[in-house]
C-alpha cells in the first residue's frame, strides 16, 4: 500500500484554485515563521558569546530587544499562519461540499434504491470536515515544520558542522520509523473511516426507524448490534492508538539521545579548545535540537491528520464521480401543458433481467382524471416514477402533448408535474415552508387564498402558530390526515399541467375524510390527473380506469363499463376490496 497518493493529493489542490492569493501567502507566512524560529537560538548564541561571557554591557540591551523583536514576529507570523491556513481549509470544504450536495441532489431514484443514507450523511458531514484538516492540520503545517527544519539546518551547519553530523546521523533512523508509521497508519485510518460510515448508517436507520423496533420489541436485539458496531470501531481505533504509541516513544528516543551525544561531544571539543566551539553554541545546538526534532516528530503525527483528510477525500471523491446523475439532454422548456398523456410500447424494469412494465400503452386525454388500479405490484407507481422521469425505459416513448418527454429539461416537466403520495414527507420546518418549499415566489397571501380553496385553512389556523407552526421532522407534530392536506396544499400552489395522487386518501382518518375529498375535488379540476387509490369514490368517479395486472394493462373503461364484464379482473378486484363501501355511492 502506497503511503501517499499523488494523484489524489493533486486533484484536492485543484479546490485552491479560486483562493492562490490565499494559498501562496500561507506558504509566505511558513517561510517566515520557519527564518523567524531559527534565528533566536542563534541570537541566544551571540548573546552568550559575545556579552555574557566577557561581561559586555555595552549592546547587550539592543541584542536582547532584537530577540525579543524577532519573538513578536515569529508568533505574528504563527497567528497568520494558522488563521489563513484553517480559513483557507474551511473555503474549500465549503466548496466540495456544495458541489457534493448538488451532485448528490441529481442523481437518479435508483441510486438511493440501494445507497445507505447514513453513508451519504458520512460522506457530506463528517468526510469533508476531515479535508478541511489537510490544509489546517496536515499539509500547511507539514510544510511549515519542514522549512523550520530546513533552515535550522542551515544554522547549525553555519555554526559547527562537527555537532550538526551528529544530528544529521540521527535522521535515517526518524525517516525510516515515520515511513513505516505513515504507510502503517492509513490502513489505520481507512478501517476506521468505514466503521463511522457503518456505524453512522446504523444509527440513522436506527433512530429512523424506532417505532417499528419498539412495536416489534427488537430494542435488546438492535442492542446486541450496535454492540458488536461500536466494538468494531472501537477495534479500528486500538489499531491507531497502537501504532502512535509505538512511534512516538521512538522519535522521543531518537531525540534524547542525539541531544545527550551533543552535549557529550560538544563538550569534549569545548575541552580540548576546539576553535569552532564555545559555551554558546551548547546553549544554542540544545535549543536547536528541540526545535529541530519536534517538528520531525510532529510530521507523522500531522501526516496522520493529513491522511485521514485524504482517505475521507478519496471517499467523497467516489460519490462526486459516480455518474448516475439523470439524463437531462433535453432543451426545450416544458411550459404550460395541455396534459395529454401517450405511453407507446413501453417496458421498463428496476433490474435488467426483471420487467415491471410489458408494453404498455396507455393514452390519457387533456383534462381527463384517470384511475389506475391494480394489485400491490402491478406496476401502478412506476407508471408515476417514470413520467417524472425518475427512471429511465428500457423501450417505447412516453409522450406529453405529442411530445417526447426527454425532448424536455428535468427540471421544466417536473415543474409541472405535481404528486401527492400516500406517505407524506415533511420538513422539520413551518407549516408555510413546508408548502411553498421555500419557493419565494409564493407568497403567504397565495398560500392562504389556496388554502382557502381546498378547505385546509381552519385546520391550519387552529395550530400553535397557525402557518408558522413547526411541524417537526418529518411532520411528527401532525396526524397522517393533516399531513396529507400540507400535501395537497403543496401540490396545489405549484399550479401544476398535471396532478397525481399516488394512493394518496388510503391512510387518512374519518375527520379529515371529507376534507381530503374537497382537496382532491380542487386540485383536479381542470387538469390532467392520474390517480392510485383505494378510495371507491376516487375511482368511481374517473374518466377512465386503467387496470393493470403484473405490468400489462388487462382492461380500460369507466366503473360502470368495466362492472358488465363479470369475468373481469376489475370486476373481481371491485368486489374484493371495494364492496363494502358499495353504501358510499
Amino acid at each position: 500500500m502506497k503511503a501517499f497518493d499523488t494523484h489524489l493529493f493533486k486533484r484536492i489542490l485543484q479546490y485552491t484554485k479560486p483562493y492562490k492569493w490565499r494559498y501562496y501567502s500561507v506558504i509566505v507566512w511558513a517561510v517566515l515563521l520557519s527564518v523567524f524560529a531559527a534565528l533566536r537560538p542563534y541570537l541566544l548564541k551571540d548573546i552568550i558569546d559575545d556579552y555574557v561571557i566577557p561581561k559586555k554591557v555595552n549592546g547587550f540591551i539592543i541584542m536582547i530587544s532584537f530577540m525579543a523583536v524577532t519573538l513578536v514576529l515569529e508568533v505574528l507570523a504563527q497567528f497568520y499562519f494558522v488563521y489563513w491556513a484553517n480559513i483557507l481549509g474551511q473555503d474549500i470544504v465549503r466548496d466540495i461540499r456544495i458541489k457534493l450536495f448538488k451532485h448528490i441532489t441529481s442523481f437518479k431514484v435508483k441510486y438511493f434504491d440501494h445507497e445507505p443514507v447514513g453513508k451519504l450523511i458520512t460522506r457530506s458531514v463528517s468526510d469533508i470536515e476531515a479535508i478541511a484538516r489537510i490544509f489546517s492540520q496536515g499539509l500547511f503545517m507539514i510544510l511549515s515544520d519542514l522549512l523550520k527544519m530546513l533552515a535550522i539546518l542551515v544554522f547549525m551547519l553555519a555554526m559547527n558542522w562537527k555537532l550538526t553530523l551528529i544530528v544529521i546521523g540521527a535522521m535515517p533512523i526518524l525517516i525510516y520509523a515515520t515511513r513505516v508509521f505513515q504507510i502503517k497508519m492509513k490502513s489505520a485510518f481507512e478501517e476506521v473511516r468505514t466503521q463511522v460510515a457503518n456505524m453512522n448508517t446504523f444509527v440513522q436507520e436506527r433512530v429512523t426507524g424506532m417505532k417499528i423496533v419498539q412495536l416489534f420489541t427488537r430494542e435488546e436485539t438492535e442492542y446486541q448490534k450496535f454492540k458488536e458496531i461500536n466494538h468494531l470501531h472501537r477495534k479500528a481505533w486500538v489499531k491507531n492508538v497502537w501504532y502512535n504509541s509505538i512511534f512516538f516513544p521512538i522519535a522521543d528516543i531518537v531525540t534524547y539521545l542525539t541531544l545527550s551525544l551533543i552535549i557529550w561531544y560538544g563538550s569534549i571539543l569545548l575541552l580540548n579548545h576546539d576553535p569552532f566551539t564555545n559555551i554558546g553554541h551548547l546553549f544554542a545546538y540544545t535549543m536547536y535540537i528541540s526545535i529541530f526534532f519536534t517538528p520531525l516528530r510532529q510530521i507523522a503525527d500531522k501526516f496522520n491528520e493529513m491522511q485521514m483528510g485524504m482517505i475521507a477525500a478519496n471517499r467523497v471523491f467516489e460519490v462526486l464521480d459516480k455518474n448516475t446523475d439523470a439524463e437531462d439532454s433535453g432543451s426545450k422548456t416544458a411550459a404550460k401543458f395541455d396534459g395529454k398523456i401517450d405511453f407507446k410500447n413501453v417496458t421498463f424494469g428496476y433490474k435488467p433481467d426483471e420487467d415491471v412494465l410489458k408494453n404498455i400503452n396507455l393514452n390519457v386525454n387533456s383534462g381527463e382524471t384517470i384511475a389506475i388500479v391494480g394489485a400491490t405490484g402491478a406496476g401502478k407507481s412506476t407508471i408515476i416514477n417514470l413520467l417524472n422521469r425518475f427512471y429511465d425505459i428500457k423501450s417505447g416513448t412516453i409522450s406529453i402533448d405529442d411530445k417526447n418527454i426527454k425532448d424536455f429539461t428535468l427540471d421544466s416537466l417536473r415543474r409541472q408535474i405535481a404528486v401527492v403520495l400516500q406517505d407524506v414527507f415533511l420538513f422539520a420546518d413551518t407549516v408555510h415552508n413546508n408548502i411553498t418549499l421555500n419557493n419565494p415566489s409564493i407568497t403567504r397571501e397565495e398560500v392562504i387564498e389556496a388554502a382557502k380553496a381546498i378547505g385546509a385553512h381552519n385546520f391550519i389556523m387552529s395550530l400553535p402558530g397557525n402557518y408558522d407552526y413547526d411541524v417537526k421532522e418529518r411532520g411528527a407534530m401532525l396526524s397522517s390526515g393533516q399531513r396529507q392536506l400540507i400535501a395537497f396544499l403543496r401540490a396545489y400552489v405549484s399550479n401544476p399541467s398535471i396532478l397525481i395522487l399516488d394512493e394518496a386518501t388510503s391512510s387518512i382518518d374519518a375527520y379529515l375524510e371529507e376534507l381530503i375529498q374537497k382537496a382532491t375535488d380542487t386540485l383536479t379540476k381542470g387538469r390532467t390527473s392520474i390517480v392510485i387509490a383505494h378510495r371507491l369514490a376516487t375511482v368511481v368517479n374517473a374518466d377512465k380506469i386503467i387496470v393493470l395486472d403484473k405490468g400489462t394493462v388487462v382492461e380500460e373503461g369507466t366503473h360502470q363499463q368495466l362492472l358488465q364484464n363479470e369475468n373481469g379482473y376489475y370486476r373481481k378486484l371491485y368486489e374484493a376490496q371495494f364492496v363494502n363501501h358499495a353504501e358510499e355511492i
